[in-house]
């Protein structure tokens, strides 16, 4: 026995590994391409991989040092592209099987471009874990990530003290499309954004809010790099940035249709809803699964797993949709078995029947309630004025999705069609689904009382709002309740 054979290691011939999978390197030729000089980049690897039971579903993640291009503001940073959203094998163990004119995968891989700090020689490796956080995400819940799309993270992504605490998704400017023998592959690049800029994507839109950022060099530049020491968000960077916001919601609305939230809604009579009957002081205001106070069982059915699939295919697509339009309703009687959608993020009504009648009779009930109480938290209340300014007051429908259950609240302008309410029966309960018409009278009186979150540091909680002439309150509560 020679003396490396004793310590366990042998020269191993390069044939007998197994080759690359295909659609890997059709990836891997992409980036070559881009990356001549870095034909070996430094690699995170999922030790244990997805389809063996490994709790990573990203096979690997590459970092390639990029030079950047200092006449067009592109700074030298660290590309960090994915591999395993897409299908890589073509085998079936991860992704259905595909063919080349279908989306590969889910479609898409995630990048990052993270500016380098200087004298830095090693790419950090904490971008791996967000990725591979978001790569768990899409794989749970079949959610994908679009150009435009925001990711609240509330925390530093690199768990510093940095500003930088949310995600905005856009195109990488150099990978474009790849064409593997699975199908097609964009390549969405994660763009890390402070919190300002988050609320105005919200508020707003996101690819509006990508096109400030990209024209200021300190938020980003034409290439969206993201900067962890950035202090200032891009309204400090450009006083005019503020008012073309503004200018967009008012005058375009807000894409944003849908967010998952905690909150809860009671069918309460008129006389609960006037002020000084104690909601005044957040009576009622308790966060829970469902109406507060239920109907009886046949009307408050649970969704089936197949439904809440619909409903969240249904909200994602939505999020980049403004179509005035909730999902087709399919007539029975004058009761309707509804082809719900909920979130992936919002809804997309561009095909009449997109997701097919539902079969099951577990939502056929409707219940019609004479008064209304929504309750919500800190979190999902913040956004109140972004769905009665910048989309009911546009002719749009907006949905609060219950991380608590099956619950979903959707407040829909007059304008809006295919719903179940109608100015002589406002609030509609569909099973889980309740439907709240909002009067331009009543969207221009909630704007009002809602410009308190405005200052939040003021606001007291609970917080009861009350429109006795509409019997109808909202109370929030604390995020912690």
């Amino acid at each position: 026995m020679d003396e490396e054979e004793s310590r366990g290691c042998r020269s191993v011939s390069m044939s007998t590994f197994p080759p690359t999978p295909l659609g890997l390197e059709a990836l891997y030729s992409l980036c070559r391409r881009i990356y001549p000089d870095q034909m070996n980049p430094l690699q995170v690897t999922a030790l244990v991989k997805y389809w063996l039971g490994g709790p990573d579903p990203l096979d690997y993640i590459s970092m390639y040092t990029n030079p950047g291009d200092p006449e067009r503001n592109i700074p030298p940073h660290w590309h960090y592209i994915s591999f395993g959203l897409s299908d890589l094998h073509g085998d079936g163990r991860v992704h259905d099987v595909s063919g080349p004119e279908t989306p590969s995968g889910f479609g898409f891989e995630l990048t990052f471009r993270l500016k380098s700090e200087p004298g830095e020689t090693a790419p950090p490796t904490w971008p791996a874990a967000v990725m591979q956080a978001l790569a768990k995400y899409v794989f749970q819940s079949a959610n994908t990530l679009c150009v435009g799309d925001h990711v609240s993270w509330h925390s530093a992504l690199d768990n510093s003290e940095s500003r930088i605490q949310h995600m905005l998704m856009t195109e990488d400017p150099q990978l474009g499309t790849a064409h593997t023998p699975f199908g097609s592959v964009n390549f969405v690049q994660i763009v890390g954004i402070c919190t300002e800029e988050l609320q105005a994507a919200q508020h707003w839109n996101g690819p509006g809010v990508l096109e400030i950022l990209k024209r200021l060099p300190g938020a980003g530049g034409p290439w969206l790099i993201t900067d962890m020491r950035r202090g200032e968000s891009m309204l400090e960077l450009d006083l005019a940035a503020q008012e073309e916001v503004e200018r967009g919601i008012e005058t375009e609305g807000s894409n944003l249709s849908g967010v998952s939230a905690r909150c809860s809604w009671a069918d309460v009579n008129v006389q609960q809803l006037t002020p000084g009957a104690g909601l005044g002081k957040g009576e009622g205001g308790l966060l829970r699964e469902g109406p507060a106070t239920r109907p009886e069982p046949l009307d408050t059915p649970h969704l089936s797993q197949q439904q809440s699939q619909q409903i969240k295919a249904a909200l994602k697509k939505g999020l980049l949709n403004t179509k005035p339009v909730l999902p087709p309703i399919r007539r029975c009687t004058d009761l309707d078995n509804n082809d719900n959608s909920y979130k992936k993020d919002s809804y997309d009504s561009s095909s009449s029947n997109e997701f097919g009648a539902l079969e099951s009779t577990e939502l056929l009930r409707s219940k019609r309630l004479e008064g209304l109480h929504l309750t919500f938290n800190l979190e999902a209340g913040s956004l109140l004025p972004l769905a009665v300014r910048g989309r009911v007051k546009h002719g749009r429908h907006f949905t609060f999705k219950s991380v608590l259950g099956d619950t979903a609240i959707t407040l829909v302008a007059p304008t809006v069609t295919g719903t179940l309410v109608d100015p002589e029966h406002p609030y509609v309960a569909h099973g889980p689904w309740l439907q709240v018409l909002i009067p331009d009278e009543l969207a221009q009186a909630m704007s009002e009382s809602f410009e308190v979150f405005n200052n939040p540091e003021e606001l007291i909680l609970p917080k009861t709002f009350v429109w006795p002439d509409h019997k109808m309150a909202i109370t929030v509560v604390e995020d912690k309740i």
